[in-house]
């Protein structure tokens, strides 16, 4: 008999962790090469994590909402032949049992009695209270640390040091210091939980956790970026002329479906070159310039949920690349099947609230960005037209660009002349572009 350790796998350059959701296989199951043994999740995605090996599951060294870090071992598979096999995945000299038994215990020690985090009125990222959990920290001890994130949130950094000299100091249950400052009535009821009435015919349903981290992003970029938008109405006719007269000639010859996003992602990939500015980060008081320009394109999921795929250079795609990149991502989306990889690196996102007929909206910031575009949707409208010969009313087909941008950094100027470039890009559309 060998033993095989089965470790988290590298999901990607910038995934360097993940939750177990839910173990597939118990100890003392048989498990087939490439089997499923169980189930992570990033910040954004569910995957599994399949064997490399046949054999028997032995050993799960960590339980159901533990965080794992990339090449950690999660399990040990007691698989057939010596401890010297030919195959790569098998381990040449067995672990001994008392050392499993110690790396399990540690893990338990690690881990402490479940802590209710939503009793807190700080406002909790998913990573640092997984975190706090991983290292025991208690919602006593979290709520005493100092945050030094924007309004004292607590960062990463914070926790980190927190558990890195918590042998030195001693937890004292205190009231946070009163802030001389002013809150917004908004900031201030939002971080106050709201008892709600509930009466016999009412269903209480708990949030998936998907639902949950959409929660916490969503409420986070509200209280870091100062959200403003412009508006800017797009004679589009030129584009669904070309489009339907030549969708049926690119699906027969590409293999693949025409529709409208891979032509506004091209525009908005053009205007992110001619104005840099809105391809960028914040990093406290830093500003990050992006090299690359990686469009994120959010997607509705069929349980109702939001997930953002991104297209890597996108400037460096033609339309045909681009529509591939755009099907490829949501159909995959759709499917579950999205990699970690898939949803990282994004420097602005472009969101369609037209599919579901919103005119226009204003979407939230996917941080650390600092600008989102949403696509409205494409109405015939009577519009004025002019020529040599006058003015006419006819029948145009128009749509709205929606354009949130972080105030901390970008300006009116900036953040209205980037979406008037992509409504110029769209209206000079060559209705006569070979397919």
């Amino acid at each position: 008999m060998a033993r095989y350790e089965l470790k988290l796998p590298k999901m990607g350059e910038s995934v360097a962790e993940a939750t177990i959701t839910n173990w597939l296989k118990e100890v003392g199951d048989k498990i087939e090469a490439d089997e499923a043994v169980l189930e992570i999740a990033t910040d954004k995605v569910d995957s599994e994590v399949p064997s490399e090996v046949s054999g028997v599951l032995v050993e799960q060294l960590f339980g159901k909402d533990d965080l794992v870090q990339v090449g950690q071992t999660i399990a040990i598979i007691e698989t057939e032949g010596t401890d010297g096999g030919s195959t790569e995945a098998a381990v040449a000299t067995p672990v001994a049992a008392t050392s499993i038994e110690k790396e399990v215990e540690a893990v338990k020690n690690t881990i402490a009695a479940p802590v209710d985090f939503s009793n807190s009125e700080k406002f909790l990222s998913p990573l640092v209270k997984n975190i706090a959990k991983e290292e025991g920290v208690s919602l006593v001890e979290l709520e005493s640390i100092t945050g030094t994130g924007k309004e004292g949130r607590v960062t990463k950094n914070d926790i980190l040091d927190y558990v890195k000299n918590r042998g030195n100091q001693q937890v004292v249950a205190t009231p946070a210091p009163v802030v001389e400052k002013v809150i917004p009535a908004a900031v201030s009821i939002a971080q106050k939980a709201v008892p709600v009435s509930v009466n016999g015919g009412d269903e209480v349903i708990e949030m998936d956790r998907m639902r949950k981290l959409i929660s916490g992003y969503m409420v986070a970029s509200v209280q870091t970026s100062a959200h403003v938008q412009s508006f800017i109405e797009v004679d589009v006719t030129n584009i669904v002329k070309w489009r339907e007269k030549n969708k049926n000639v690119f699906e027969k010859r590409e293999g693949e479906k025409l529709t409208y996003t891979p032509i506004f992602m091209e525009a908005v990939a053009k205007a992110l070159k001619d104005f840099p500015g809105m391809n960028i980060s914040v990093d406290g008081d830093y500003i990050i310039k992006k090299k690359n320009i990686n469009l994120g394109m959010a997607a509705a999921l069929p349980n109702g949920n939001l997930i953002v795929p991104v297209i890597k250079n996108a400037d460096q795609l033609n339309l045909v690349g681009m529509a591939k990149a755009v099907n490829d991502l949501g159909n995959r989306a759709k499917m579950g099947k999205l990699k970690p990889d898939d949803t990282q690196g994004g420097t602005y996102t472009v969101t369609n609230v037209g599919t579901f007929g919103s005119v226009f909206g204003t979407p939230i910031i996917n941080q650390p960005q600092v600008g989102i575009l949403a696509l409205g949707a494409i109405r015939k409208v009577p519009a004025v037209i002019e020529t040599p010969e006058g003015d006419f009313i006819g029948i145009r087909q128009k749509m709205f660009l929606s354009h949130s941008y972080d105030h901390r950094v970008v300006d009116g100027a900036l953040g209205g002349s980037f979406v008037k470039r992509v409504a110029e890009y769209l209206e000079a559309f060559d209705a006569d572009r070979a397919v």
